[in-house]
């Protein structure tokens, strides 16, 4: 139910993020590094509030500017006060204009002596220039600057062109007036009432030092920016080509073996590759090759099943055809054994085919429980014993010194024991004796089992653990024994981590000796 749980919540979670899936691996990683660089680009819009600081600052500058020199004309005498309007203007790169209180010019620095600074000719921009402009309206528009006027210089030159004066004669007091050139430089007017016979005076600043600051931290800024890009963009590509072109091959490969060319199919192991790819691409290569050989094996046993099927099902069908066709009592009743015999073959073949069958997901499910192996084996042999089944032959079991614990399915090893037993039982001459010795070390538990019967030849050790393999000396037993006894026993044995082989008997003596292995419960690895 945890388990349950767990999943639920985790397929929720995937179901919350749907939109995030729909996207590729590629598309993600370019997102994910991209995001924070957008983010810092976005720092260039937001350098408009270091324009607006600027220009605060100079507000303050200029209106101080015009109440000083405003004082200082306000009690000199006209040549005084044109030398001072040269003299500030020089200093300050301003241009100085004096009004009367008629609103008519009567001095202006500019025409006293030559203009300290000139607004630039937007006629010869280039490119950069035209782009810096351009660029300086985007950010306007992105930030919703208020809109600002442009500065033009008028022919008549008159007080009333200027709205800032006719504020600063009606207040008394200083007024700052902001205006753009065409090149998108501040222009930034102060008056400011001189004395007290109406006379105002007009500051010009064109603060070219304040565009120019704010288009260099933006040009920096944009530099680095498109240099992080592309660095960010072309590292990007790299990991998702990493990551994404093996796991695309991966997919391809498992496609194809989906549709049935696993043959066909190499899947790719990266075996230079020691990260999660290179695991995950070996992985499912293994799981590929176990794949083929789950498959081949599920082909072969099918391969076999029919092959042993048919002989008694041949056999079954002809002596039925021949019950009609024959009229000899005698005769009859032996054709009804043969019918009887066929049948309980093909009834134990179906049941040891189907055991065998589903030996590996059975134990696969199972929980392992620790048992001593030494007591298993004796309960065994005393049921056996109680049934008959091991048909006089007397059985001694040999136990070591401690427990022989070990961690298995008991159902499963029972079954083990009993397939050992049955085949010493049907090879042993009557009245031999079978021997079974437990020993153990520190990483393994063996049980072995030898009989006095024929034994195993040499080259046909291997081949006693093949399905639907049996070579029998007595033809009366033929038909007992599908064959499957110890490949089932071997299939349970690797099941469980451990071995199952055939081997001769210590000095020669005769008779067969097989060994099953399993690991020591109370072993573990370092």
């Amino acid at each position: 139910m945890a388990e349950q749980a767990k999943s639920r919540r985790f397929d929720v979670g995937l179901e919350r993020l749907s939109w995030a899936n729909r996207l590729s691996l590629t598309s993600r990683i370019l997102a994910v590094n991209l995001l924070p660089l957008a983010l810092l680009g976005g720092g260039i819009f937001y350098l408009d509030g270091y324009r607006k600081q600027l220009l605060g600052e100079r507000y303050k500058l200029a209106r101080i500017e015009a109440q000083i020199t405003a004082e200082a004309l306000a009690g000199a005498t006209r040549e005084r006060q044109e030398a001072l309007l040269v003299q500030i203007g020089k200093e300050q790169r301003m241009r100085l204009r004096m009004f009367d209180a008629e609103g008519l010019l009567w001095a202006d620095s500019f025409a006293l002596a030559e203009p300290s600074f000139k607004l630039a000719d937007v006629s010869k921009d280039d490119w950069s220039d035209d782009w810096a402009q351009t660029l300086d309206k985007i950010v306007d528009t992105v930030v919703s600057a208020e809109p600002v006027e442009d500065y033009v210089e008028h022919e008549s030159d008159m007080a009333d062109d200027w709205p800032e004066l006719a504020r600063a004669r009606e207040t008394g007091l200083s007024q700052i007036q902001l205006r753009d050139w065409f090149d998108g430089s501040p222009v930034i007017t102060a008056a400011a009432p001189v004395g007290t016979n109406g006379a105002t005076l007009l500051t010009t600043r064109n603060a070219v030092d304040i565009t120019e600051a704010v288009r260099s931290a933006r040009s920096t800024l944009g530099i680095a920016v498109m240099l992080a890009l592309v660095g960010s963009i072309m590292l990007s590509l790299y990991m998702a080509r990493t990551i994404v072109q093996p796991l695309r091959s991966l997919s391809k490969a498992a496609q194809r073996v989906r549709l049935g060319r696993e043959r066909d199919v190499e899947v790719p192991r990266l075996p230079h590759r020691k990260d999660e790819i290179g695991l995950l691409a070996r992985a499912v290569s293994d799981m590929t090759n176990a794949l083929r050989g789950r498959i081949d094996a599920v082909e072969h046993f099918a391969a076999d099943v029919a092959h042993e099927i048919k002989n008694p099902l041949a056999s079954l069908r002809s002596a039925v055809e021949s019950l009609g066709k024959v009229e000899d009592p005698e005769l009859r009743a032996q054709l009804l054994d043969i019918a009887s015999h066929d049948v309980r073959r093909i009834d134990r073949l179906v049941t040891e085919i189907s055991d065998a069958s589903r030996v590996d997901a059975e134990i696969s499910r199972a929980t392992l429980e620790q048992v001593e192996l030494g007591a298993l084996t004796e309960a065994i042999i005393e049921r056996r014993e109680n049934r008959n089944e091991n048909e006089g032959h007397p059985i001694t079991l040999k136990r070591p010194m401690g427990h022989a614990h070990v961690l298995v399915v008991p159902a499963r090893i029972e079954r083990v024991i009993d397939n050992l037993l049955d085949n010493a039982v049907s090879f042993s001459p009557p009245g031999g004796k079978i021997e079974l010795a437990i020993t153990m070390d520190d990483e393994c538990v063996a049980l072995v089992v030898e009989d006095e019967g024929m034994g195993i030849p040499e080259d046909a050790r291997e081949k006693v653990f093949t399905r639907f393999h049996s070579v029998r000396p007595d033809a009366e037993d033929f038909g007992n024994h599908s064959g499957l006894g110890l490949a089932i026993a071997r299939t349970i044995a690797e099941a469980h981590d451990g071995a199952l082989v055939a081997m001769a008997r210590d000095k020669g003596q005769p008779g067969a000796k097989l060994v099953l292995r399993l690991p020591n419960a109370a072993w573990r690895p370092a």
